[in-house]
């Protein structure tokens, strides 16, 4: 609290609970070769291949979305007598794709299994979130405000004043990454194909996703 101004500061904790609904996964292609339009056509065949796994078991072509494709050069260091050169190894294609689905783990095991036969040999992780990350992010900056408020209002009764108007709200815009905690770890070389439902009989429940966001908020006092 402020002689001079008159203010009181309080930082306000919202926190939210949410239940996993949405499977996120990641999925990554990957081809070296020496010669660029040799790289881009096996590439482009690696593609083919893991659209028509996914789409085999239900999902749709368009609901595989891109989050990275890089093409760069690779180079490997030796050492001749007493000198290092550089060696050209070939053009290095990565193409990282996403799909996200409901979180329905018989759907999760038939895909697991496309995956695992499918001739491009992805390497993929899963995550647990939700379909309406927004919600939860005005839920956390309400919640955040009203304990504020709370706060507030109980530190100006022990201190004998009375709040006033809001001077100033200060809150860190950050991204939030709202996943499960959940970790669902899988070795891309692990065969699914004997039991399209083999996830199922684990019984496998995603942790709820527990966020906690701040915000000051200032008030004058009298």
């Amino acid at each position: 609290m402020s002689e001079r101004n008159r203010e009181i500061i309080v930082r306000g904790v919202g926190k939210v609970t949410a239940v996993p609904d949405l499977i996120r996964l990641n999925m990554d292609l990957s081809v070296t070769e020496k010669d660029y339009e040799t790289a881009m056509k096996i590439a482009t065949k690696q593609l083919d291949s893991l659209r028509k796994a996914i789409c085999s078991v239900g999902h749709n072509k368009e609901d595989i979305k891109t989050t990275r494709f890089n093409v760069s050069t690779k180079y490997e260091q030796y050492r001749e007598k007493e000198n290092w050169k550089s060696k050209f190894v070939g053009y290095v294609c990565v193409h990282e794709l996403s799909l996200e689905f409901d979180l329905e783990m018989a759907l999760f095991g038939k895909t697991l299994s496309a995956l695992s036969k499918c001739t491009a040999k992805p390497k993929f992780s899963v995550k647990f979130t939700v379909k309406d990350p927004s919600a939860l992010s005005q839920q956390l900056l309400e919640n955040a405000v009203e304990n504020a408020k709370l706060k507030a209002a109980v530190l100006a009764k022990a201190a004998g004043v009375s709040l006033c108007d809001i001077v100033r709200i200060d809150y860190n815009w950050s991204e939030l990454h709202m996943y499960s905690k959940t970790d669902y770890l899988v070795e891309n070389d692990v065969d699914y194909s004997v039991s399209e439902n083999a996830p199922m009989q684990y019984g496998i429940v995603p942790e709820d996703i527990d966020m906690t966001e701040t915000a000051a908020i200032t008030w004058s006092i009298k």
